[in-house]
């Protein structure tokens, strides 16, 4: 019995949980920019931002011109306002195809990458919001034979 050995607290204490290192800051590009691409459905955003007022212009204008509702308007800054970064950094937009709720998604995920290459510290407080998974989600195309996607033709029993 004298040979079983019991461990010691310290001998059992678990080691410290490797956390996941943080990806190094994008280097901006020769304008000064950091760049950052978002989709949604149909959509593109090419979402660039470098250190500023707070400008946020979508096709060279601002986004409560652009984005007449409030739902559009607030999902393009929430990014911003997640990572407490309003009106430190001038956001600027080209975006695409689809419609326009589709447009202000994209452009959310494009900001939130862009903001993730600017301060990689702001990845946690991104991916807690859901601004850095992309949603695939896309319209199903039309079958042959059918009315729609899903939907049949009326059948006749007779």
């Amino acid at each position: 019995m004298s040979d079983i050995q019991i461990p010691s607290l310290e001998a059992s204490a678990a080691p410290a949980k490797a956390v996941r290192p943080l990806a190094e800051a994008v280097k901006p590009d020769a304008a000064g920019y950091i760049w950052g691409t978002g989709r949604r459905k149909t959509s593109v955003a090419r979402v660039r931002i470098r250190p500023g007022t707070g400008k946020f212009l979508v096709k060279g204008k601002e986004h409560t011109v652009y984005f007449t509702e409030v739902g559009n308007q607030a999902s393009c800054v929430s990014p911003l306002k997640a990572t407490e970064m309003t009106g430190k950094v001038d956001v600027f937009v080209n975006v695409s195809g689809g419609g326009i709720t589709g447009q202000a998604e994209a452009i959310t995920l494009g900001l939130a990458r862009a903001l993730k290459g600017y301060l990689p510290e702001l990845e946690t407080a991104l991916r807690a919001g859901g601004f850095m998974t992309r949603d695939d989600r896309k319209v199903e195309r039309k079958k042959y034979g059918q009315a729609g996607a899903r939907r049949r033709f009326q059948f006749s029993k007779r």
